[in-house]
């Protein structure tokens, strides 16, 4: 969709407020903050500042969110918006950044594009992620990227059965399996082997860690469907892990459930942009093997 849905035609006379945030863990972003908050005044109004990661930004008043930093910091940007998801514009300070994809010296020009509406918004699939033991949920969690089985110490092998709409598929020995969205296809799940996913499709992509069956390959499915995992035999440290943080640790009386949330992580856009610019610019597909 477009911004004309949102900020652009509120014929209200104000510039659209949004939320400042970024990790202040990170050595540049307060400094980058500082030296970019008089530019980014021109055109926005900042309600919220917060670079500690610490803030309920469910409730914030807002049109839409700035992120300093990298995907890392965008992922836990969506975290903090919980169920209310605004759309966010990130800008790049870390190295390979595929959902931060403004640097800081174009920040000037998106911005103001992006405030006067001549942009558009994109929405992406999230998912929740449950863990349930016989007919009690002991945590859940909203994410954005990928739900991982790791092994976890002693890290031997693990058996991972996989259930759709609850019929077991297959079962896996591995060093763990990832369920991806399109967004999280370009993180751990490339990292692992996994195919590229366009950002906007509606499906998730399964991929086994270090298989021990080489026909075990990772598989895409809708989203449309439930994802449950069970480990029978887990490891002492065995985990599940959504975006890179713990959610629980597992037993064998354990399913992990990954299904379609209500939410849609949206990203801002802007006019030019290209998918297939993205992936050749950030992954080095530019090459020509054959250049002398």
């Amino acid at each position: 969709m477009t911004a004309a849905a949102g900020w652009a035609t509120r014929k209200t006379g104000r510039r659209p407020r949004i939320m400042l945030l970024g990790s202040g863990m990170r050595a540049n972003v307060i400094p980058e903050a500082e030296r970019m908050r008089p530019l980014i005044e021109q055109h926005v109004e900042i309600v919220l500042t917060d670079f500690e990661i610490k803030e309920d930004l469910s409730h914030v008043e807002a049109d839409f969110a700035i992120v300093l930093g990298g995907d890392g910091s965008i992922l836990r940007a969506a975290r903090q918006m919980r169920g209310r998801q605004l759309p966010v514009l990130g800008v790049n300070l870390g190295k390979l950044g595929f959902l931060a994809d403004v640097s800081p010296d174009e920040l000037h020009q998106v911005l103001s594009a992006v405030a006067s509406g001549d942009c558009r918004i994109d929405e992406h699939l999230m998912f929740n992620c449950s863990v349930h033991r016989g007919d009690k949920v002991l945590a859940e969690q909203l994410g954005l990227n990928e739900t991982v089985i790791t092994a976890g110490p002693p890290h031997s092998i693990l058996t991972v059965q996989l259930y759709v709409d609850a019929v077991l598929v297959t079962t896996y020995s591995c060093d763990g399996l990832i369920i991806a969205t399109p967004v999280g296809s370009t993180a751990y799940n490339l990292s692992a082997g996994g195919p590229i996913i366009r950002k906007t499709l509606q499906a998730f992509v399964i991929t086994p860690v270090s298989p021990h069956t080489l026909t075990m390959r990772p598989v895409v499915d809708t989203a449309s469907r439930v994802y449950e995992m069970v480990v029978p035999d887990p490891n002492e440290g065995t985990a599940v892990m959504v975006d890179g943080r713990l959610v629980a640790h597992l037993t064998a009386a354990d399913r992990v459930r990954v299904e379609r949330a209500e939410q849609k992580f949206q990203m801002i856009e802007l006019k030019g942009q290209n998918y297939y610019r993205t992936l050749r610019d950030k992954l080095g597909w530019a090459g020509n093997l054959f250049k002398s």
